[in-house]
């Protein structure tokens, strides 16, 4: 990422990985960089993006969750933008192999490879969808904005089980 600075104003220039993923994945990849686009237009950024394959889109066209060449254009981003990864264990051919070679395996290998320690999971509960909410209403009927770290540096239940 390079930084200009004109006065107090930031202008940034940066590379994006786009890993679009999976079933819903491509589509919600496809419309977060549309907003980042967005974004770099109205305050004067630069963006460009790095389309890569990962999960079982890799595999159905490389044969493996995650390439050599995925992480080193990752490695080479400023940041990375991931949609989902796998499919459906009981229909996708993908889970037929063993699992090393499975779609969350690239995952392992990702987070590994780029020394990655956490995910941020944000949530958002609108107060106009408590309705639909399975928490308790007195909390569902204020609506919740909230962010979830989830820590990555201890074994995986899938890992264990490969174990």
């Amino acid at each position: 990422m390079s930084v200009e600075r004109f006065g107090m104003e930031e202008k940034m220039k940066l590379n994006i990985c786009c890993i679009p993923g999976d079933g819903i994945g491509p589509e919600i990849v496809a419309e977060a960089k549309k907003v980042l686009l967005r974004v770099a237009e109205k305050y004067g950024h630069e963006m460009s993006f790095t389309d890569v394959l990962m999960g079982g889109a890799s595999i159905d066209a490389y044969g493996v969750p995650l390439t050599d060449e995925t992480i080193a254009a990752a490695r080479a981003s400023d940041a990375v933008l991931m949609g989902s990864i796998g499919g459906d264990t009981n229909t996708s051919p993908w889970y037929k192999l063993e699992p090393h070679l499975r779609p969350e395996a690239g995952l392992l290998k990702i987070r590994k490879s780029l020394n990655l320690f956490a995910n941020l999971r944000p949530a958002v509960l609108y107060p106009q969808l408590a309705g639909a909410c399975p928490l308790k209403e007195e909390i569902s009927a204020k609506g919740f904005d909230m962010l979830i770290m989830r820590e990555l540096t201890g074994v995986s239940i899938s890992e264990r089980e490969r174990q």
